[in-house]
């Protein structure tokens, strides 16, 4: 029987796991370190993900024992267990230091990671490192094997989950039905992140974003898909706010509350893709630690964060999606870019770009993703 030990640390690498754990055939071990989807799919985390979900150089120093101490606990238990193959999925503040360690206690299995760290957007010098690191890379993006394979490293692109994810639309209809919403209301997504430190940056700026539009549009209402553990707590900041809240806690209907929406601010990452990939006009608002930040600019390389604008740049041409990044990310900018939106005065299309992000094998992203996996042990 093969044995694979997993590792998520956020809840994208949650998602991503979670849909890899379900294309992988039904007699596979697998183990690790995973969220409530991987859970769902009958992972027996170490310890709770939500752990290691924590944004920024500057933000993590608080943890950093903490941290220490949960990469000797997964490395000893790796050891202990003895897997085929540990196959990390991003979180490269982690994971990365949990595969150097296995690197120097002897482990004998294949180190995957899946999910590219970013090298085409800044440090290029971590493409050499995850090299000398790993066995193998599976890659999101058609454009990332090249940065990799030029360092010896056997990289395949297995396409994007999320795209496949939202390749299909939901039903906004039934959402609105379910949450009481009438059909002629408009509808604003809210997106602030799923981390502590994410809403602690984002959460008052995104409500005080709504309660300014409300000025223009008075029978506006907001939904917010959000984590039952977080619920409570945006719950309470809400309070001091005009806008009704929807909240969605349910990851089954979460395509139905996207399609729900009339226009989506969202902080960069994941969410902010999907958002686009969904047809959901979307604004990206971005804020961190203003040191954490001035360290980024510093070394990143391209000018935009939403993965749909980086790739139009790519190509030459300009952005699809307004973001508003640190200093811009302010109720009132982030009120008047997405006005029109919500007005139908705008447009957005980020279409083009989902095929783009599947494999041209014609499988989905995880079944490609496991089928690598499995072809990679089977040479061991």
């Amino acid at each position: 029987m093969t044995s694979l030990y997993l590792i998520a640390g956020e809840a994208s690498g949650d998602f991503i796991g979670s849909r890899l754990m379900e294309a992988l055939p039904q007699e596979t071990h697998m183990i690790g370190i995973g969220g409530p989807q991987m859970h769902a799919q009958g992972l027996q985390s170490l310890f709770p993900m939500q752990e290691l979900s924590m944004m920024g150089f500057v933000e993590i120093l608080p943890h950093i024992f903490r941290l220490k101490r949960r990469i000797r606990e997964t490395v000893a238990d790796i050891m202990a267990r003895k897997p085929n193959a540990v196959v990390s999925i991003d979180s490269p503040g982690f994971t990365f230091r949990v595969a150097k360690q296995l690197r120097a206690q002897g482990y004998r299995g294949k180190l995957i990671h899946y999910v590219a760290p970013t090298v085409w957007a800044y440090k290029p010098q971590r493409a050499e490192k995850t090299a000398g690191l790993f066995d193998a890379l599976l890659c999101l993006l058609p454009f990332e094997p090249d940065y990799f394979t030029a360092h010896g490293l056997p990289t395949y692109f297995t396409g994007h989950p999320v795209a496949h994810f939202w390749a299909t639309p939901g039903n906004g209809s039934r959402f609105r039905r379910a949450h009481g919403i009438a059909p002629d209301t408009p509808l604003l997504g809210l997106m602030p992140g799923s981390r502590a430190g994410e809403l602690t940056q984002h959460l008052e700026i995104f409500l005080t974003t709504a309660d300014a539009l409300k000025a223009f549009m008075p029978n506006l209402e907001v939904m917010i898909p959000t984590h039952a553990h977080l619920r409570e707590r945006i719950e309470a900041a809400a309070t001091a706010h005009l806008v009704k809240i929807h909240f969605s806690t349910d990851a089954k209907e979460k395509k139905d509350a996207f399609a729900a929406c009339s226009a989506a601010l969202a902080k960069s990452g994941t969410v902010a893709l999907e958002t686009a990939l969904a047809g959901l006009p979307t604004v990206t608002g971005y804020r961190a630690h203003p040191l954490s930040v001035w360290l980024v600019r510093r070394m990143v390389q391209i000018p935009y964060v939403n993965l749909i604008n980086i790739m139009t740049h790519r190509d030459g041409q300009p952005p699809v999606i307004p973001e508003l990044i640190q200093e811009n990310c302010t109720p009132e900018k982030l009120a008047s870019a997405i006005l029109p939106y919500l007005q139908g005065t705008a447009i957005q299309d980020a279409a083009p770009y989902i095929t783009r992000l599947l494999p041209e094998s014609g499988k989905t992203p995880s079944e490609e993703a496991a089928e690598t996996i499995l072809t990679i042990l089977s040479g061991q």
